[in-house]
């Protein structure tokens, strides 16, 4: 029982992640199934000149590992950093499923063939089979690689020059990789970058764990002592 005990204050920050896990997947397979007609269609002039390049599908799978990688590592050994980064990941996904719920969208931009028969355009095609061209804007894709480029560059690995770059790499060609293989339209993108753009302020700059934290300890003192 003792080593429970101790395994459970060790690793209890991770209860908040394994809870909003479970809801953020259980609310976004409902709307998978249920948002296939009578959307908003997303559209930009310039989605049209962007051309369908399947080799960005390399970088589009590799931000499933790379968001776990850096969030397993705050977890592990940085809970300030996974703090901050469960808060900026948590709220961006929130309000991308209450926008997708309350104003159900899609896009047309995926073409009807594949202009191409290669393994990435077959890896594409099993995406498309299994994601739908709807609930799309702000870009979770987009919004979750800079949180993971943020925290990475803010704990102590981002002393080192060549993962910083190597990140920041990375994080860039997912964010093409979206409107390259027509899972985005350049608006999901721009969306994507304004609210990652918010919550830095207000999660690194403003640092609104520490002011939240703050604001309660205060209350508390502020509360009248009973008199003996």
């Amino acid at each position: 029982m003792e080593k429970v005990r101790k395994f459970y204050r060790k690793y209890k920050h991770g209860i908040p992640l394994v809870l909003y896990g479970i809801l953020y997947m259980t609310w976004f397979c409902y709307l998978e199934r249920t948002v296939t007609k009578h959307y908003r269609v997303i559209h930009m002039a310039i989605d049209d000149h962007i051309p369908f390049c399947e080799v960005f599908i390399i970088p589009y799978y590799l931000w499933f590992l790379y968001v776990s990688a850096v969030v397993l590592y705050l977890f592990f050994r940085n809970k300030p950093g996974y703090r901050r980064a469960c808060v900026f990941l948590f709220t961006g996904m929130t309000v991308f499923l209450l926008v997708s719920t309350l104003w159900p969208n899609g896009h047309h931009l995926r073409p009807y063939t594949m202009p191409r028969d290669n393994l990435f355009t077959r890896m594409v095609a099993v995406l498309w089979r299994t994601d739908t061209p709807t609930n799309l804007w702000p870009s979770i894709h987009v919004y979750n690689s800079i949180g993971a480029h943020v925290a990475l560059c803010r704990c102590p690995l981002g002393k080192r020059r060549w993962l910083r770059n190597s990140s920041l790499a990375l994080c860039i060609s997912i964010i093409l990789s979206t409107m390259f293989l027509k899972q985005h339209s350049m608006f999901d993108v721009l969306t994507g970058l304004g609210l990652a753009s918010a919550m830095y302020v207000l999660v690194y700059r403003q640092d609104l764990i520490a002011n939240m934290r703050g604001a309660l300890r205060s209350r508390g003192n502020s509360r009248p002592q009973a008199q003996g």
